[in-house]
């Protein structure tokens, strides 16, 4: 029976094994996209065991490529791109030009033509999404300014990859007209107005019609009917764009732009994901399963320069832009091996060129070498981040030399601020490191009580603002020694850190109390856990956001079922010492 069922055994041997490889990554701290491409291998044509349907497996792919690229869409954000595009915009088309140029020299070494090195060369440009959220995730640097910069990055290499995919069939189609540039470039425009329009009919019209069905089917209360709608329009509109010439990844794109801006939005994401997780891992296999581990032997020199590219060409390349730039050591070193790696953008592009049969088997089967061996390194390098920096701080010329940039730019911001100094303040009674809605909260306390603090953040316009208000701020990384001496840290009472990362506030204390031993620091912390490791360089007051959450939580609770105030402090006074440590000094 099972025989006669490819469908139903692909799905099976894909998903089951998925599971299994995806479970031994995850506990090995690794991303679970490396399982699933495992996965694929094990299934795949080129292993003995058990077999799926390679055929079956690609049109299932398909669908993951759709619901992937709709989720893309509906987290697309034009404000989270917007806020670092000074560093994003740039960095991502010098890396990816860099990248490309790379893939076509080693496409033409192999004796490959132009049209499969610029495949090549895109493919190896652009990072996995998946990837890098676990990196910044894993290594608490996902809302810290690099982190914010290498996903703005990132958003604009998927925008480079999605044109890609839009002008890949016209210009296929124009080359093999052979009737020269003309041709060529009536293709281009014919399949770029063709697209405009239907981008515009999606972003126009389509942006007051899905939302309005979203919002009538939403009425009727029924789960399973709203599922079917996001999914109906999800898939159907990315197989109405290839009616237009276009690719169903740009449709699919565009309908999860347009649904994003609904107000069923996070319903529709809620919906859509477990379909999209399932189908995404169905893609993943896929892929593995085009792969043949004999091709690495067979092909060592087409492998070791995709990799080279990928691990070498470009983290370099985005260290010299993001240095260029005026950006510190650390946000480089984040943003270079963040995008160290290559994903399911990668495998988008390559299927697409082997649909249209202008990219060889061998560059796809090259991608998932490089896409394997590039993921499983990732979070380890990931780790080395500190290390790779206290290297270089031992090298202090060396060092210098990368920084001069950075500090330079902190200077200049600071002094068209027209920032005021410790002397011109006098004596300063508080610091503040961060300035979100934490910090902004704190220094409307401290004003409250006629303290004015100064603030220091990385927020170049925040300081602006700041500094047209009459109010003292200095731009810069806290952690180095000279902005916190610019804040008056020497002659401070208290250091006031208020940055949501672990990571990014244990430097800013070291450096504050080298500065100034009898500094009075308070800290926030996410979780209890980073209670010992912050007492122990010297913090006096921690606010624990998993306490408070609890403690807010319970009060409220309290108020409902109708007890008075005395009682709700006595119960937040027991939530506090059974979760927080003991030995936090107090106030």
């Amino acid at each position: 029976m099972a025989a006669d069922m490819p469908l139903v055994t692909t799905i099976a041997a894909g998903l089951g094994v998925a599971l299994v490889f995806g479970f031994i990554t995850q506990k090995m701290r690794l991303s679970p996209i490396l399982g699933y491409l495992l996965a694929g291998i094990v299934v795949g044509p080129y292993t003995p065991g058990i077999r799926a349907d390679l055929a079956i497996a690609q049109q299932l792919a398909e669908i993951g490529v759709m619901l992937l690229m709709f989720g893309v869409g509906l987290h697309f954000h034009l404000k989270d791109l917007l806020a670092v595009k000074g560093v994003a915009v740039p960095g991502a088309v010098g890396q990816s030009i860099v990248a490309t140029g790379l893939g076509i020299l080693l496409a033409w070494a192999l004796g490959w033509n132009i049209g499969e090195g610029v495949v090549l060369g895109i493919g190896l440009s652009v990072a996995s999404t998946v990837v890098l959220m676990r990196g910044l995730e894993d290594s608490n640097q996902f809302s810290t300014p690099p982190g914010h910069i290498a996903v703005g990055w990132l958003i604009v290499e998927d925008l480079f990859t999605v044109i890609a995919l839009v002008l890949l069939p016209a210009v296929t189609l124009a080359s093999r007209a052979g009737d020269g540039a003309g041709t060529v470039i009536w293709e281009l425009a014919k399949a770029i107005g063709l697209v405009s329009a239907f981008a515009l009919l999606m972003l126009g019209p389509g942006a007051k019609v899905i939302p309005w069905v979203l919002g009538h089917v939403a009425r009727t209360r029924s789960r399973e009917l709203f599922t079917l709608t996001v999914l109906a329009l999800a898939i159907s509109l990315a197989v109405g764009s290839t009616y237009v010439g276009s690719s169903m990844a740009l449709g699919a794109f565009l309908a999860g732009m347009v649904v994003g801006q609904s107000k069923v939005s996070h319903q529709a994401a809620a919906d859509a994901l477990p379909m999209r997780d399932a189908f995404a891992v169905l893609f993943f296999v896929s892929v593995g399963m085009l792969f043949d581990p004999s091709f690495v032997v067979e092909r060592p020199l087409l492998v070791a320069g995709a990799l080279a590219i990928v691990l070498i060409g470009k983290p370099l390349a985005a260290i010299v832009i993001v240095l260029a730039l005026g950006k510190s050591v650390r946000t480089a070193l984040v943003v270079a091996i963040g995008l160290a790696q290559i994903g399911e953008f990668s495998f988008i592009l390559a299927s697409e060129g082997m649909r249209l049969e202008i990219f060889r088997q061998d560059g796809q089967t090259a991608l998932v070498a490089a896409a394997l061996i590039s993921i499983t390194l990732n979070p380890l390098l990931f780790r080395a981040i500190p290390a790779i920096e206290r290297w270089l701080q031992r090298r202090p010329k060396l060092y210098g030399m990368l920084q001069r940039r950075s500090e330079k730019r902190a200077m200049e911001a600071s002094n068209m601020t027209m920032v005021r100094t410790a002397a011109e303040l006098g004596r300063v009674h508080a610091v503040v490191v961060g300035y979100g809605p934490v910090g902004q909260t704190v220094a409307r306390i401290l004003r409250e009580f006629k303290i004015e603090p100064v603030v220091i953040d990385m927020n170049v316009d925040t300081v602006n603002k700041l500094a047209g208000e009459g109010r003292a701020a200095v731009f810069g990384d806290a952690s180095r020694p000279e902005v916190l001496k610019a804040a008056g840290i020497e002659k401070a009472r208290y250091l006031l850190v208020t940055l949501p990362e672990l990571a990014a506030r244990i430097p800013v204390i070291i450096a504050a109390r080298d500065l100034n031993p009898e500094l009075r620091v308070l800290a926030r912390a996410r979780f209890v856990r980073e209670g010992p490791m912050l007492e122990e360089i010297g913090v006096h007051v921690i606010s624990y956001e998993e306490s408070e959450a609890a403690v807010s939580l319970a009060a409220h609770m309290l108020r409902e079922c109708g007890a008075d105030n005395a009682h709700i402090a006595i119960e937040a006074r027991k939530i506090r010492e059974s979760l927080e440590p003991a030995n936090v000094s107090p106030l």
